[in-house]
């Protein structure tokens, strides 16, 4: 156990700890959304069980493996075609929020579903899947930090 030598001392001690804080929060906010990102953009191509509220994927219509055969794609692999709305999703940290998503409307009418089409989540899917898995994680991380342990975030 740490003992201090004053008050002042401790309050010290507490203020880098708050400080550091801050780092851990950040690093691990941008751990859980490089995660989500990478499960997202893994659904491409792969049909689906249900997550959660998010559906199972619904087969492939034929007129839509007949359409993918005419412009020279894959038969049957769900939502993935050149790869560019795949590789439009990233990840950014604004302050204390994480952002996993796209500026591609295709990928919204894909993750809600349109009128002609049924709803194939990627992005909601994936931080879903993930969330039990970075909430660990997030608390071993946590609980070493407050024990003085190692973590794996680089906290100088």
């Amino acid at each position: 156990m740490r003992e201090f030598t004053g008050f002042l001392a401790f309050a010290e001690h507490l203020i880098t700890l708050g400080v550091k804080e801050k780092i851990l929060q950040h690093g691990c906010l941008e751990e859980a959304c490089v995660q989500i990102e990478h499960r997202a953009k893994e659904k491409f191509g792969e049909y689906q069980e249900q997550a959660g509220p998010f559906e199972a994927w619904a087969p492939l219509s034929p007129a839509t493996i007949e359409d993918r055969i005419a412009k020279g794609y894959t038969p049957d692999d769900p939502l993935l075609r050149s790869g560019a709305t795949r590789d439009s999703i990233e990840h950014k940290i604004i302050g204390n929020e994480g952002h996993v998503g796209s500026d591609s409307d295709i990928l919204l009418w894909l993750e809600l579903g349109t009128s002609k089409m049924p709803p194939r989540s990627t992005l909601g899917g994936a931080a879903f899947e993930l969330e039990p898995k970075i909430r660990e994680e997030i608390g071993i991380e946590y609980a070493a930090f407050l024990s003085g342990g190692k973590t794996k975030v680089p906290i100088k």
